[in-house]
């Protein structure tokens, strides 16, 4: 593992508590490391840091593969998941699977916003894979109720193919307007 990487782990290790010189042995290492993002509670600090308390367990599991696979990138995520085992991945995802989805207390998109965002899905068939209620299933991850913030910047990612570990979903948001993205997003933080 490069240096920087172990510096970047080392000082998440010191921001939830643990020793600089410590490594993520135990589950509840690997939680502490995760929590110190992505929240005590499951609300991120950041707008921009995904929910994952409650999302889909094989969903967790396939972002931290892609993270360690390098086919998902992201400066600190990456890090960490190559440091990851295949096990330790997977307990990961069950146990933050299991958790309680939080309210981020988002606010309510108006009946325009809404309206578009129905058409969008209309026209790209977002519930065909996350489902009716944009919960997701299996590797399919939750949508009602993440971050406004990272959702829009996630499905401009996968349209300016910055984000290149589902070409497919690439293919939807290009076929998608930006101002039907940032309705889609407005809705679905709402849900």
């Amino acid at each position: 593992m490069a240096l920087k990487h172990l510096a970047l782990i080392g000082l998440l290790a010191s921001l939830v508590g643990l020793p600089a010189t410590a490594r993520a042995d135990t589950l509840s290492d690997h939680v502490e490391l995760c929590v110190a993002c992505h929240g005590e509670q499951g609300v991120p600090q950041d707008k921009s840091i995904p929910v994952i308390d409650g999302q889909q367990e094989g969903y967790l599991y396939l972002q931290l593969r892609d993270y360690k696979n390098g086919d998902r990138r992201n400066d600190v995520m990456s890090p960490i998941a190559e440091a990851l085992e295949r096990t330790d991945m997977m307990a990961l995802a069950e146990y933050f699977s299991k958790r309680p989805w939080p309210n981020l207390r988002q606010p309510q998109p108006t009946d325009a916003v809404v309206a578009r965002a129905l058409r969008a899905n209309a026209s790209i068939g977002c519930t065909g894979c996350h489902l009716g209620e944009y919960q997701g299933a299996g590797t399919q991850p939750r949508l009602a109720g993440q971050a406004r913030d990272y959702t829009l910047q996630t499905m401009l990612d996968f349209r300016s193919r910055k984000r290149a570990n589902n070409p497919g979903m690439s293919d939807l948001m290009i076929a998608a307007s930006e101002e039907d993205l940032v309705a889609m997003a407005d809705y679905l933080a709402g849900r």
